[in-house]
């Protein structure tokens, strides 16, 4: 069998390479955008790690709310990628990764691309929750090894919450595949919380709103999940609190990336006895710092109260519960004890703890609770869906070949990929 070729397409992101035992090596992450400094040169995908001023610069992302909506881009950039990787698609086969309940035009144009435009010998599109599934998730939840780990038997249950740069999800996985009338989606992801700590700052000490890299950045940098917001709100207040911190602008000479240090409350009183009154002044010294107090962690509090920014949405505990409503209680011990965290938000720091708590205060007291983040929630789709072409029964009985399409054509492959399920002596 050719090659398998592995593709989780991210807004954020796009996490490619080729299924190996050695997995964990051989994930190329590559930036899913164009984008273009303000000197007006472009970088497309993995490039952007050549740029050493990311001021002023402009990104085009080709996923929106979670789907591909520009194709132009997209393919620049996995073209840029696939050469990268020495890709011969026409001896590739692809896995690649799409939003569940996707409108069937968006499907459809991700079959011509990968099958007309690429070229792949053979593919087989699913969601990326799904593959999350093929991953060992008995040892991250302590429990017992199967007998034969060689065999990649998916999770019996698993309820997996994604939250990415666009959207956050919630899809109950059985043996692998997603009951798809309960999959629900919570439209706040990390591009919307760097939006509200740029809106933040720009409040309190100068606009950011034209700066999205180095905003998400902070985020990264100095954001966390509080577990007593009212007493955080409140300590945040004090004049020597330990919640406030500095936060050091990127000046692209010294350092290309921003950094948190210990909060000084006389810098700015010292700033001023030497007659600093601008950050243009000859006395400034080359740093631009402000201070970082209750924004560390209003901003992430939207995953789990949207109202604070007035959306008509649940949290995340309750639209795990929104899902669970539409599933027999029989089932909901089983995802309960198996809640899985994937995606970038999942590292700010306290998330998992926070999952976790709000899920209690709502399950039923008689009811286990286990909340675990993925080794690396950035990769562990790719890894899940290497795990899965590691098994070659498998993977036939799912693949549809560059050939089946040219006869066929996409209304029978959208059909194919619909029934087509993955079975290694399991089934629902």
């Amino acid at each position: 069998m050719p090659p398998t070729l592995v593709v989780d397409v991210g807004a954020w992101s796009l996490k490619a390479g080729y299924a190996s035992l050695d997995s964990n090596n051989s994930c190329h992450v590559a930036p899913n955008c164009v984008a273009k400094s303000r000197d007006g040169k472009t970088y497309v995908g993995s490039q952007l790690s050549q740029c050493t001023d990311y001021g002023e610069m402009t990104f085009r992302r080709p996923v929106q709310k979670g789907y591909v909506v520009n194709w132009p881009a997209e393919v620049a950039v996995l073209d840029n990628e696939l050469q990268i990787l020495q890709c011969d698609t026409a001896d590739t086969n692809l896995i690649i990764t799409e939003q569940a309940n996707a409108p069937l035009q968006l499907t459809q144009n991700l079959d011509q691309m990968v099958f007309e435009h690429f070229d792949f010998a053979a593919v087989y599109r699913t969601t990326a929750p799904s593959l999350n599934a093929y991953n060992d998730t008995r040892s991250l939840f302590n429990d017992p090894p199967l007998v034969d780990p060689s065999v990649s038997n998916p999770a019996d249950a698993l309820l997996v919450i994604d939250s990415g740069h666009s959207h956050t999800t919630i899809t109950p996985l059985l043996a692998g595949r997603p009951i798809n009338p309960a999959i629900r989606r919570l439209d706040i992801g990390g591009k919307h919380l760097s939006n509200y700590l740029a809106e933040l700052i720009s409040l309190r000490h100068f606009s950011l709103i034209d700066e999205p890299h180095i905003v998400s950045q902070i985020k990264e940098d100095a954001c966390f999940l509080s577990s007593d917001f009212q007493s955080d709100l409140e300590a945040a207040k004090a004049k020597h609190s330990s919640i406030v911190v500095d936060y050091v602008l990127p000046d692209y000479e010294t350092h290309h990336r921003g950094f948190t240090r210990p909060h000084d409350p006389s810098y700015r009183a010292k700033m001023e006895r030497l007659g600093v009154k601008q950050p243009t002044d000859p006395l400034a010294t080359r740093e631009e710092v402000f201070p970082l107090g209750n924004e560390r962690f209003v901003v992430p509090e939207i995953l789990f109260t949207p109202s604070d920014i007035a959306m008509p949405q649940c949290g995340i505990a309750e639209t795990l519960f929104q899902s669970l409503s539409t599933l027999p209680e029989l089932l909901w011990q089983p995802f309960l004890a198996n809640i899985l965290l994937v995606g970038g938000n999942t590292l700010i720091l306290g998330f998992v703890e926070r999952v976790e708590k709000g899920v209690r205060m709502l399950a039923p007291e008689d009811m286990v609770v286990r909340v675990r983040r993925a080794e690396n929630p950035i990769t562990s789709t790719w890894q899940g869906g290497c795990r899965m072409a590691a098994d070659q029964d498998l993977m036939k009985n799912v693949l549809i070949t560059r050939q089946e399409y040219q006869e066929h054509g996409p209304n029978w492959v959208t059909r194919q990929f619909a029934v087509r399920r993955p079975t290694n002596g399991k089934d629902v």
